[in-house]
């Protein structure tokens, strides 16, 4: 009995948290008479491609796209370097300062990101002065601050896979002559490569539905603006064009899909591995 229950409760979750996503490329097929409907329908007779086309043949939208696909890999690669070389040492090596470090982690987490938008703008355009391609209106701000988002996590998650590779693993190769960046590349790394695989699809989600910092930092060069900012041109002042915002909306999820299925087993293995910790 109690079996069937959590099954119905999981089936039920799982519906309301799909329906959303179900709707949307619903939507994004409706002719826009259905969608404007006084009465709703949860389908359609009539799919059409129109919305797509008209997502599609925004302006830029090929510059917005690849735009996104630059920033999220950044981060997902930077992040999930620095996040390890960081992992190994708060996890292998003690030293005074290594819990108030963790615990700034934290505080970093807990803070909400609308309020650090300004800080950061100012931030970024005084940085912007003395190191070239990461000021305002470049794609590097962008970068630098999500790395700064995903770290905290990462670094949090990768601790608990780095603490469950016994010591013993890393002893043993340094009496065989091995180097620690041997140690650190061929054996400790493949090791945690599930935990890195999980803090990839956080940091690859992140960054690539990030609207507040897209629209902060990128002001007046439209070239180097994201995706996200491509679903403003489908807000209109007088009538929302909202077939276009579901198709484009549609197409940004796209990317997430293919990412979540390309890394999904790595993904389970590695949340395994944190609840285990």
């Amino acid at each position: 009995m109690r079996r069937r229950v959590a099954d119905t409760v999981a089936i039920l979750v799982a519906l309301v948290t799909v329906f959303p996503i179900y709707w949307m490329v619903l939507s994004a097929l409706k002719p826009t008479g259905e969608i404007l409907s006084a009465d709703p329908r949860p389908w359609t007779l009539h799919p059409t491609l129109d919305h797509f086309r008209s997502a599609l043949g925004v302006s830029g939208f090929g510059r917005y796209f690849l735009n996104s696909l630059v920033v999220a890999l950044a981060v997902v690669a930077l992040s999930a370097l620095v996040a390890f070389l960081a992992a190994v040492a708060l996890t292998r090596y003690r030293f005074r300062t290594r819990s108030t470090i963790l615990v700034l982690f934290l505080i970093a987490q807990m803070v909400p990101v609308e309020a650090l938008s300004i800080p950061l703008f100012f931030q970024i355009r005084d940085l912007g002065r003395t190191v070239p391609g990461v000021g305002l209106n470049t794609l590097g701000s962008l970068v630098l601050v999500q790395l700064a988002f995903s770290l905290p996590f990462a670094i949090w998650m990768l601790r608990g896979f780095v603490a469950a590779v016994p010591p013993e693993v890393e002893e043993a190769a340094t009496m065989d002559g091995a180097s620690r960046f041997t140690i650190l590349w061929r054996i400790l790394f493949p090791l945690i490569a599930p935990g890195l695989a999980a803090t990839s699809v956080f940091s690859f989600i992140t960054a690539w539905n990030d609207f507040l910092f897209a629209k902060t930092f990128i002001i007046s060069a439209t070239e180097n603006q994201t995706l996200p900012a491509a679903l403003l041109v489908f807000f209109k002042p007088d009538e929302n064009d909202w077939g276009g915002i579901m198709a484009a909306s549609t197409l940004m999820t796209v990317p997430v899909l293919v990412f979540f299925v390309f890394v999904r087993r790595r993904l389970v293995s590695g949340l395994g591995g944190a609840v285990k910790d």
